[in-house]
């Protein structure tokens, strides 16, 4: 599978891997890290360097019982990033992880190939008529509230089949207006108990229906600590893993992750064991 976006396109005949660029004082694993300029730039490249496909930057964090941050805010934060690192690394896609419009146009403006929308639309749905006019993708993502409050008592009848629905219904409104290519998040731990997490993670193939790739995003949730009697975020590589590759085994074409050395080499793992299996 080939997936087009502007100027360059991204092969999935093999799994990518999405390296996360978070740009902000208070994300949970990496706030703080690389909210400047340099070192933002030079993360990137790191990423770069050890096999990301795609570089993943955000201005606002969504961890559970974060606040929102204003538009200006979340502006000042990814654009001077974006205007040198997209640049500097013409051979690599970049998306913008926002809901905000004005941060999405911002960004598609210096050259970011992908909208990466926690809110599947919710927050804002003009998010798929941008996404035409500049011939960039969508990730369309599965949450249930917002992450304030969306880890207080989500509840499903059928997990899979109520974030299957959502699918559905927002692709027929991203397809009408002629958005492509898209990838499905069923968003691990954006509303979701640790039981409703290991049912998504096992039944990832449901969704290969819908005729778009599939995007993993475990890496270092809380999912992970709960199963490891509290671990915190860093002690937790090796449980993304084992979550991810369980995801590629189900039907997961994109893993998106802080650790993208360890992930690259666990894809080329998993695809060596899958050709011999195949032979």
């Amino acid at each position: 599978m080939e997936l087009k976006f502007r100027n360059l396109t991204l092969s999935l005949d093999k799994p990518g891997v999405m390296g996360i660029l978070n740009v902000t004082p208070d994300s949970f694993s990496d706030g703080g890290k690389y909210d400047s300029v340099g070192r933002a730039i030079e993360h990137a490249a790191q990423m770069i360097s050890e096999g990301a496909d795609v570089i993943d930057v955000g201005g606002e964090s969504t961890r559970p019982g974060s606040d929102p941050v204003s538009e200006k805010e979340e502006l000042e934060r990814v654009i001077p990033v974006l205007e040198k690192v997209v640049p500097r690394f013409p051979d690599t896609l970049f998306s913008i992880d926002t809901t905000k419009y004005v941060v999405a146009l911002e960004a598609l403006k210096c050259g970011v190939h992908i909208i990466n929308d926690v809110s599947g639309l919710e927050k804002e749905p003009r998010l798929a008529e941008l996404c035409a006019e500049f011939d960039a993708g969508y990730i369309l993502m599965h949450s249930q509230g917002d992450p304030k409050t969306m880890q207080e008592n989500p509840e499903y009848g059928n997990v899979l089949d109520e974030i299957s629905l959502f699918f559905r219904e927002k692709l027929m409104i991203l397809n009408s207006v002629g958005v492509e290519p898209i990838i499905v998040d069923p968003g691990i731990g954006f509303g979701k108990t640790l039981k409703h997490n290991l049912q998504i993670v096992n039944g990832l193939e449901k969704f290969s229906s819908l005729g778009c790739p599939i995007l993993a995003g475990a890496s270092r949730k809380s999912m992970i600590g709960q199963i490891l009697n509290g671990r915190p975020a860093e002690g937790r590589l090796a449980g993304t893993i084992s979550v991810h590759l369980h995801s590629l085994i189900n039907g997961a074409s994109l893993l998106r992750v802080h650790d993208v050395q360890e992930a690259y080499d666990s894809i080329q793992v998993f695809l060596a064991l899958k050709k011999e299996r195949e032979l």
